[in-house]
């Protein structure tokens, strides 16, 4: 069995995903397998996936969406550690693995989150670009204004699928949502002083539209009682304006 399942959703973006796949392929580590959930893509990427070869595993067929995508994925799965690569992201170095399962992981370590730098252009905002670029991540109470740890940052041990996946109730967050239902349950977390991907800020999450408030809203209600709700839509709609104007 790998150590590591990459599990990288994909849909209509193979210029962006070869690069990705080619991160990949150049880790010095090779103790993983890598599944490719495609949503019957039509830009050639099916005939890029026939082109690869083991451990790279792939799937192409329809799905409501990235989390359906990336659930499939973990039914897939194989590996003791799971990891989410977006399409149009890529690993940082070729020795980021191999530095990252050579640290003293203890058993109980649920989570392992390191930083991410974005990959960003002059006209993203402020936010995005201060610190150089680089997203430094907070497994604390500050999760609960904001969703602190970045998905491409973010290692799994496979236990903390059994009960719950990913919900497609959300269409942007659910992976923060699903962060928040861990940190509540209070599971150990090995936080890195390392950058483990170059992400793009082509996503829709950073696009900053309103459906994002609203599902960051939502999710915060439900994950806590519907009484901080008046609470969470003041923050939500305080940093809506803010991204609309840095």
């Amino acid at each position: 069995m790998p150590l590591v399942s990459i599990i990288i959703p994909s849909f209509n973006s193979v210029h962006f995903l070869q690069e990705c796949i080619d991160s990949v392929k150049s880790q010095s580590f090779k103790d993983y397998e890598v599944i490719i959930m495609d949503g019957e893509s039509t830009d050639g990427t099916v005939d890029f996936l026939k082109s690869l070869n083991e451990p790279f595993f792939w799937r192409s067929e329809p799905d409501e969406g990235i989390y359906d995508a990336m659930n499939k994925g973990i039914e897939m799965s194989k590996g003791d550690w799971l990891y989410f690569l977006g399409c149009d992201d890529r690993l940082l170095g070729k020795d980021t693995l191999k530095s990252i399962f050579a640290k003293n992981i203890q058993k109980q370590t649920s989570l392992i989150i390191g930083k991410v730098q974005y990959d960003y252009s002059l006209e993203d905002s402020m936010l995005i670009k201060k610190n150089g670029g680089v997203f430094n991540p907070s497994w604390s109470f500050k999760i609960w204004i904001k969703n602190a740890v970045h998905h491409q940052g973010v290692f799994y041990r496979r236990d903390v699928f059994k009960l719950k996946q990913y919900s497609l109730e959300y269409k942007i967050l659910s992976d923060y949502d699903f962060n928040l239902a861990l940190y509540k349950q209070g599971v150990s977390v090995l936080l890195m002083d390392q950058i483990v991907a170059v992400s793009k800020t082509i996503g829709i999450s950073k696009k900053y539209h309103w459906s994002l408030y609203m599902e960051e809203i939502d999710l915060k209600s439900n994950q806590s009682s519907i009484i901080f709700r008046p609470i969470f839509y003041a923050l939500g709609f305080f940093k809506y304006l803010l991204k609309r104007v840095i």
